[in-house]
C-alpha cells in the first residue's frame, strides 16, 4: 500500500473504522483531488460509518444532509427564522413610533439581515468549512435536486438574493451515499470518484467486531461473523444483516452471557440481526446447518 493511502488508512483504523487498500485509495484520491466521493452499497455496509470516520480523522465537523422523496433546495440550503423577524418589526415599529427615523425600506433590509438565516446543512458545511458534508442516501431524492446538487458541487457556492454569493473558503469534503434504490444521472457520477462497498469478507469482518464491541470474545465473534457470512451467501434473505447488524448481535449475546453460540442464543437474539418475520423464520430453519458448518 502507498505509504500516504496507508497512513489514512491507519488515521480511519484509529477512529474504529478498518477499510480495505481499495476503499483507502479512492478516498484519498478523493481528499487529494478535492472531489466528491459517491459512495454505492448494500444497506449495512458502513457508508454512513465511513463520512463519520473521516470527519472525526481529520479532526473536521461532520454536517450531515438526510435526503428523502420530496427534499428541495430549501431544505438543504437556508431558511429565515421568521418569529425572529416578526418581533424584530414588532421592535422596529416601536422604535419608529417613538423616533420617527426607520423608513419602510431600512425596515425590509434589517428583517433579511445574516442573524435571522437559519443555515441549513449544505450551506452551514460552505459556511464552517473545512467540514465534511455528509449527503445521505442521494438515491431517495429526486431528479431536481440531483440537479441543485450538481450546481452546488460544482462551485461550492450559493446565491441567497437577499445577502448575496457566499462561497467556501475551503471545499469541504463531500461523501454521497446510495442504496442503489435508482441509478443516479452519469453528470452526478462524472463529478465524483466512485467507490461501491461490498460486506466485508470473514477476517476483516471480526476484526471489525472486535475492533467496535472488543467486550465480545475473539471466539464469538468469529462464530458469529461466520454464521452471518453464511446466511448472506446461502439464505436468500428479504434484508441480509450489514456489519451493523452483526455488531447488534454480537452485542446481544454478550449481554447475555453467551460463551458459544448455539442454537438457542442464537434463535433468542434474532430481533438484533434480521428484522423481517420471513427472514427470521428463514434463519430460524438454516441455524442446526449455519452452526454445524
Amino acid at each position: 500500500m502507498e505509504p500516504r493511502v496507508a497512513d489514512l488508512a491507519a488515521r480511519l483504523e484509529a477512529t474504529g473504522y478498518l477499510c480495505d487498500e481499495d476503499l483507502a485509495t479512492v478516498l484519498f484520491l478523493a481528499l487529494e483531488m478535492g472531489r466528491p466521493l459517491l459512495l454505492e452499497g448494500e444497506p449495512g455496509t458502513g457508508k454512513t460509518a465511513l463520512a463519520e470516520a473521516i470527519a472525526e480523522a481529520l479532526g473536521q465537523p461532520l454536517i450531515r444532509l438526510q435526503c428523502y422523496e420530496g427534499i428541495d433546495a430549501t431544505q438543504a440550503l437556508y431558511d429565515w427564522d421568521f418569529p425572529r423577524q416578526i418581533l424584530h418589526l414588532r421592535a422596529l415599529e416601536a422604535l419608529s413610533r417613538d423616533s420617527g427615523n426607520e423608513t419602510v425600506e431600512e425596515a425590509e433590509k434589517s428583517l433579511y439581515d445574516e442573524r435571522f438565516l437559519l443555515a441549513r446543512p449544505v450551506l452551514a458545511a460552505l459556511q464552517r468549512s473545512p467540514a465534511v458534508l455528509l449527503v445521505d442516501e442521494v438515491d431517495r431524492a429526486d431528479d431536481e435536486f440531483e440537479a441543485f446538487l450538481l450546481e452546488v458541487l460544482s462551485t461550492f457556492q450559493v446565491t441567497i438574493p437577499e445577502l448575496g454569493t457566499i462561497q467556501a473558503a475551503t471545499p469541504p469534503t463531500v461523501v454521497l451515499t446510495s442504496n442503489r434504490t435508482r441509478e443516479l444521472h452519469d453528470a452526478l457520477k462524472r463529478r465524483c470518484l466512485y467507490h461501491w462497498i461490498d460486506h466485508p469478507g470473514l477476517d476483516r469482518e471480526v476484526a471489525i467486531v472486535r475492533s467496535r464491541a472488543p467486550e465480545v470474545s475473539a471466539e464469538l465473534a468469529r462464530q458469529v461473523v461466520g454464521v452471518v457470512q453464511r446466511l448472506r451467501a446461502e439464505a436468500d434473505l428479504l434484508k441480509p444483516p450489514g456489519v451493523a447488524e452483526t455488531l447488534d448481535w454480537a452485542r446481544a449475546l454478550q449481554h447475555l452471557g453467551t460463551v458459544e453460540l448455539d442454537v438457542a442464543s442464537a434463535a433468542r437474539t434474532l430481533g438484533a440481526l434480521v428484522k423481517y418475520r420471513d427472514d427470521a423464520d428463514r434463519v430460524k430453519m438454516a441455524l442446526d446447518r449455519m452452526l454445524a458448518g
